[in-house]
């Protein structure tokens, strides 16, 4: 057997770290757990972002990261589970987009930072250090990467097109105030 190498302890680490997250903060989503809002607060939240139905786009959501997340840290069917949380986290990224770049704004930072290091491990793969090698990489093939990670882009490209189309059309009904109203 060889020995475990500095790249395969990296790879742990990246592992555990953004799956842990990940995972924790799914488990906000569908528990209520972590000071999370559970299916029903999320789903409201999901619902006035533009993610409709509410209740169906947080399960979703919630899964694809805590699903996503707990996979990518056990080192178990890494492209799909990367490709899960990078699509969730592509999701989020859309709704914090109007925000500019950095989180302290309320930015898409974050999200982005979770996404590329899920979508990198996806690519990269989980290591000596993960169930994936353990189990012969029966789930971690080459041709499995591509396949996860196109799936997901298309339909995180439908869900978000879908989502931004309902704010535009929100928005479109609401008009600006044109003058100041003076009580007297």
């Amino acid at each position: 057997m060889p020995c475990i190498d500095r790249s395969d302890l990296g790879l742990l680490l990246l592992r555990l770290g953004t799956g842990g997250v990940l995972a924790a903060h799914g488990a906000q989503k569908l528990f209520g757990w972590f000071g999370g809002g559970g299916l029903e607060g999320t789903g409201a939240a999901m619902e006035a972002m533009g993610y409709a139905p509410g209740k169906a786009s947080a399960a979703a959501a919630g899964l694809s990261e805590a699903g996503g997340g707990a996979l990518l840290a056990l080192g178990l069917a890494t492209p799909a589970a990367g490709a899960a949380a990078a699509g969730a986290m592509a999701g989020a990224a859309a709704v914090h987009m109007p925000n500019g770049f950095f989180a302290q704004g309320g930015g898409y930072e974050y999200a982005a930072s979770l996404g590329l290091t899920a979508a990198g491990l996806a690519v990269t793969g989980p290591g000596r250090l993960s169930l994936d090698h353990l189990l012969g990489h029966t789930v971690n093939r080459g041709w499995m990467v591509p396949v996860a990670l196109g799936v997901t882009a298309a339909a995180t490209a439908v869900v978000v097109g879908a989502r931004n189309k309902r704010v535009r059309t929100a928005a479109e009904g609401e008009q600006e105030t044109l003058f100041d109203e003076l009580d007297e």
